[in-house]
């Protein structure tokens, strides 16, 4: 009785945990369904946003990877904070994150000061909206990518020194073939996290419509104008995100 009352309350609490979760869902899909289609503003926002995030994947193979290396390989002091500043745009507030570029590359900000002077105005421009993107996403890229190069067998490595490779050619040849699937999962995470940015994007980049408008902006501009245009963005950034999980997973099991 008492294992049959313990299943009952488990599985009740699991059923509410996982309606809340799917009704949302299946709500959004169903409204959006019904709705007539609506391309014409949809569009510019998910070609810019296509844009500016292939951008930031670039930026974050080319950037991400050796602050990865480095943070996992080398041993300095201040190692500890460095990594933790690394990781801190994942738990702060998106709206944070937009002040904080502002207070760094704004027209009175630390480097936005300088900046000015020489002429080179960023925010409100689709610079920024790739820089929003790119500080609150590439942690997730850094993140996965520093675990698989600090738990890699240094056996590999070692045999490969002792028979002349240098560090160049163990980083090419063995770390990064090595760290492929994992180094993929993260530039997947990375990926949708910058599409899906919109705190840090609309107070750093502002919601100019073809020029800084992505598609979650477009999502919330459109909501009281236009819901054809809200439901197909919002429809479109659900099956994106569904396909980056479904890519997650898989990329999980090659690991």
């Amino acid at each position: 009785m008492r294992e049959w009352r313990w299943k009952v309350a488990m599985g009740g609490l699991a059923a509410v945990m996982w309606l809340f979760l799917a009704l949302p869902l299946v709500a959004l899909i169903g409204r959006g369904w019904g709705t007539p289609v609506a391309w014409g503003g949809v569009w510019p926002a998910l070609w810019l946003s296509g844009q500016t995030t292939a951008v930031v994947l670039i930026l974050a193979v080319v950037l991400g990877t050796p602050l990865a290396y480095v943070l996992a390989r080398w041993h300095f002091p201040g190692q500890r904070w460095l990594s933790l500043l690394v990781e801190m745009p994942i738990v702060m507030p998106p709206v944070v994150a937009g002040l904080a570029l502002l207070a760094a590359f704004g027209r009175r900000g630390l480097v936005g000061s300088w900046l000015v002077g020489w002429g080179v105005q960023i925010p409100f421009t689709a610079v920024a909206v790739i820089m929003a993107q790119l500080f609150v996403a590439v942690p997730f890229y850094i993140r996965a990518a520093q675990a698989r190069f600090s738990t890699l067998p240094p056996d590999l490595e070692e045999a490969a020194s002792m028979d002349g490779a240098s560090t160049a050619q163990i980083f090419w040849y063995i770390i990064l073939p090595l760290s492929r699937p994992s180094l993929l999962m993260g530039l997947a995470l990375c990926w949708a996290r910058a599409l899906g940015e919109f705190g840090a994007t609309i107070l750093f980049a502002g919601n100019l419509a073809g020029r800084t408008q992505t598609m979650p902006l477009l999502v919330y501009a459109a909501l009281e104008r236009d819901l054809g245009a809200t439901y197909t963005a919002a429809l479109i950034l659900l099956a994106l995100a569904a396909a980056i999980l479904g890519l997650t997973r898989w990329l999980a099991g090659l690991e």
